[in-house]
């Protein structure tokens, strides 16, 4: 094991090596290959509900066996939480602070509050699920009381080390997480609503059905674009930070996370064995006095992604960490975003699904047999697949009988009737999706019950003669014992305890959690103590350590509070009508709605310069009366060095600004505001922090509610806080993807891309037909907007009578006459003069409209 001792030169932390655990075994295969915590969800409020999880009958046993082992637990509550789920949640959080977890990670702002509010010490992670992308959002999640941040993904590592820089001047710092290794959501996570918007299955409340996976054409300008084999157009390529760590370990980033809650064990043992002995690798490298050598190609020389001819062979221990990578789960591995923006190597498009390590095309089929011109070794035993370009195609494969090699060629024999070789052809690639002697091997490093990864304890020596032997040893989460011999030492006139016999004596700490680090040796003198009495000593070491690691933390936890005391306080309702609210997208669309006298009005234009004008023409109608009031928005995301966009924004000086994120907060903190959806407001508590500490005016409702949801929001916070979106386009993926960037043009990023999306209208087509409408915003992130409209007209009675006055309709690219048309109805709707039903039969026959009823009537799921 490597010694952890600081450098002189730097003082380089060393990151946590964060493991999954869907269920026990994933437990303890983290453990057994060099976890330094695990992360896992209970049976409720976690973002991966399809997973076995734990029961909180389980945590007791879990927090034991992983505390002794000196690796921390922490639970996801990574969800967002209905108001009717309040007194269930608290109970939850109770059960969890008194369990001896070391932290939480959360979602939603509102259950930090209530962590807070139940206990004053209990570690809260802010989870990626938190969209946070800056520094703004670090000092946001610190004011919640939170004591680490999960950054989003899309982050890079220059926009990693800028925040670092940040939050250093500004004296906000937290501890900062990210992801290192696993599947990538194409969709900044916390903000994709394609799976509610499809299936009334939330993805923020652990949800997701992964339609990021499936395949899509691409239209442009009702053109489909002919893209060959790539059609799975918003799949990304599964993250592997292995050749970047020395340079995430240089940013000074806390702890390292592997994704992977859905995972098999063998999967979790592999990967967290490749991370663990590279991180160690790397920090034996930063450590040394001058590093004047390169890092070795095995912890990270290599930057760019791995080519097809370069995966598995010819680089040393590089190709065995990255074929064991490959075979535990690959979509394809690459960099993700910590280099920067690719938009050509993110997604490779041609599949959506694990395809394992590449072993080469078919050259010859001949005689039952195949033969392939290799790019990785294959044996006997190995399963493959062929792969003709239709993924979404039932695939030949089988397991290899036998294997004759011809130079690079070689000759695959499969046992009969095992394949259809008539459904394979030469070009065809070859994938290796299982290797059983790599399975065997890491199904071993779990197996049985003695601990197989030991952690190092440091051990000193002292001692004079005439006086007890004292030892005294530290473990590396600061424990520490000492111990003396119940016999004095004597002189040696033979064989004295000299360090190599005490560092053998001492280091005997087989089917223990311990091995030997450093054994210092302070004795001056030839001393003489029996073996019995050295080994006596040793097993009391292991004895006390682990008792003092099983020691409970005893978080404070308050017994008499209750969620009930952060509720805000009821106010009579609005004696206002109702009104409406209408959100466009364009000049035309703006035109449109200035002429049916709408009195509020929100643009969210792709290019921020054009508010200005857009403020001018509702300027301009000034003859209405009241003369309407305009709120512009700014993009959904704010990194760092991009407040630039924010002043554009500003400069259009318009009555107000819709807020989507916390840089926004800050910026926009003099002006009027109002919370958009994507500030996921989904109970009382979120509500009242945002009405309180922020002074918004109003708040849109999370997008996840359904009816009763949203009539539990409105029954336990002031109504009038709110407002409701009722038509609308869900905005399904908001992504640092570009998909007109990647497919449309040869370039990597807007430097080079030709912007193809300011010259094309584009959509996605899905594998029933429908056709999404895609746009890019100012940042070149895009969202796909789902192509039907989604309405909530039945419910906006049964809101008027709970106190709702104020009711979004949005806009995406409907003509100025289907603006006006939809405008009408809504108005009359609102008014009285239609029912909900009537409007939706209405807007159901303009069949350009194409209208569904959407997630908010969506309640046998969720209620």
């Amino acid at each position: 094991m490597k010694n952890d001792r600081p450098s002189p030169q730097l003082s380089l932390q060393r990151p946590e090596l964060l493991a999954p655990a869907g269920n026990w075994d994933c437990a303890k295969a983290a453990v057994e290959n060099g976890a330094d915590a695990i992360y896992f969800g209970l049976d409720r409020f976690n973002a991966r509900m399809r997973a076995e999880n734990f029961t909180e009958a389980d945590l007791p046993q879990l927090m034991t066996f992983l505390h002794c082992r000196g690796v921390k637990g922490y639970v996801t509550v990574n969800t967002l939480i209905f108001p009717k789920e309040l007194a269930e949640a608290q109970q939850y959080l109770r059960t969890i602070i008194a369990a001896d977890v070391d932290a939480v990670i959360v979602q939603d702002i509102g259950i930090c509050r209530l962590i807070r509010h139940l206990s004053p010490d209990f570690p809260i992670h802010a989870s990626t699920q938190m969209t946070i992308t800056s520094a703004a959002g670090v000092e946001f999640a610190k004011s919640l009381g939170c004591q680490l941040v999960v950054l989003a993904r899309e982050c890079s590592l220059k926009e990693i080390n800028k925040i670092q820089q940040q939050i250093a001047l500004q004296e906000t710092s937290l501890p900062l997480e990210v992801f290192v290794h696993g599947a990538l959501c194409v969709a900044y996570s916390g903000q994709c609503l394609t799976s509610e918007a499809l299936g009334g299955r939330s993805a923020n409340r652990g949800e997701c059905a992964q339609a990021c996976r499936m395949p899509y054409e691409l239209i442009a300008d009702g053109q489909v674009v002919n893209l060959s084999d790539r059609k799975y157009l918003l799949s990304p390529q599964d993250l592997a930070g292995l050749d970047v760590l020395p340079d995430l370990v240089k940013s000074g980033v806390t702890c390292l996370k592997i994704e992977g809650r859905l995972k098999a064990p063998e999967y979790v043992a592999n990967v967290t064995r490749v991370y663990r002995q590279a991180l160690d690798g790397v920090m034996e490298e930063l450590e040394r006095p001058n590093p004047l050598t390169p890092f070795p190609t095995s912890v990270g020389g290599i930057k760019a992604p791995l080519s097809e001819t370069e995966r598995g062979w010819g680089r040393g221990q590089s190709d065995q960490e990255h074929y064991n990578l490959e075979m535990a789960f690959s979509r394809g591995l690459y960099t993700g975003w910590f280099s920067g923006i690719n938009n050509q190597e993110l997604v490779h498009a041609r599949f959506g699904k694990k395809r394992g390590v590449y072993l080469g095309e078919v050259t010859r089929i001949h005689n039952e047999q195949v033969t392939v011109k290799l790019e990785a070794p294959v044996k006997p035993g190995d399963g493959i697949v062929f792969d003709c370009g239709h993924p979404e195609a039932k695939e030949e494969g089988g397991r290899v009988y036998a294997v004759v090699f011809k130079g690079k060629e070689a000759m695959l024999t499969f046992g009969r009737n095992d394949l259809n070789l008539r459904r394979v052809h030469i070009g065809d690639r070859i994938w290796k999706t299982s290797d059983p002697e790599l399975d065997k091997q890491v199904r071993q490093s779990f197996a049985g019950e003695n601990p197989q990864f030991q952690r190092p304890i440091n051990v000193e020596i002292y001692g004079e003669v005439g006086q007890p032997l004292i030892a005294i040893a530290r473990d590396r989460l600061g424990n520490i014992v000492q111990l003396e011999s119940a016999i004095s030492l004597v002189e040696a006139h033979t064989k004295p305890l000299g360090t190599d016999r005490l560092q053998e004596q001492f280091g005997r700490l087989g089917n223990t959690p311990f091995c030997l680090g450093t054994l210092t040796n302070h004795l001056s003198g030839n001393f003489m103590l029996p073996v019995s009495e050295l080994n006596r000593m040793r097993r009391e070491i292991v004895v006390q350590l682990e008792e003092l690691r099983s020691q409970s933390k005893r978080w404070q936890l308050h017994s008499d509070v209750s969620f009930q005391d952060l509720l805000p306080s009821s106010s009579p309702s609005s004696p206002l009508s109702p009104s409406l609210i209408v959100l466009v997208r364009n000049l035309k669309q703006l035109q449109a709605v200035l002429k049916a006298g709408v009195e509020t009005l929100y643009c969210e234009f792709e290019d921020p310069r054009t508010y200005r004008e857009a403020v001018q023409l509702v300027r301009q109608a000034g003859q209405q009366s009241p003369v309407p009031t305009i709120w512009v928005a700014p993009p959904r995301i704010t990194k760092p060095g991009e407040n630039w966009i924010l002043q554009q924004v500003r400069a259009s000086e318009a009555d107000g600004y819709l807020i989507r994120n916390y840089d926004q907060l800050q910026f926009f903190a003099a002006d009027r505001c109002i919370g958009d959806f994507s500030l996921n407001v989904a109970n009382p508590l979120t509500a009242d922090y945002f009405q309180q500490r922020f002074g918004l005016e109003r708040l849109t409702a999370s997008y996840d509610l359904n009816i009763n949801q949203l009539e539990d929001l409105l029954t336990s916070s002031p109504p009038q806080w709110f407002e409701v979106t009722i038509h609308q386009h869900i905005p399904m993926f908001h992504m640092e993807h570009c998909v007109f960037c990647a497919f449309l043009s040869t370039g990597t990023d807007y430097t080079n891309c030709g912007r193809p999306c300011e010259k094309q209208e584009v959509k996605l087509k899905d594998r029933v037909g429908s056709e999404h409408v895609l746009k890019a915003d100012v940042g070149c992130r895009n969202t796909v907007f789902n192509g039907t409209a989604q309405t909530g007209a039945e419910y906006v009675q049964r809101l008027i009578e709970l106190g709702l006055r104020n009711f979004r309709i949005e806009f995406v690219n409907e003509t100025p006459e289907q603006v006006s048309k939809t405008i009408h109805f809504y108005s009359q709707l609102l008014q009285g003069e239609i029912t909900g039903s009537q409007l939706w039969r209405e807007l159901k026959l303009q069949n350009q409209l194409g209208v569904t009823r959407g997630p908010m009537g969506v309640s046998a799921l969720r209620s």
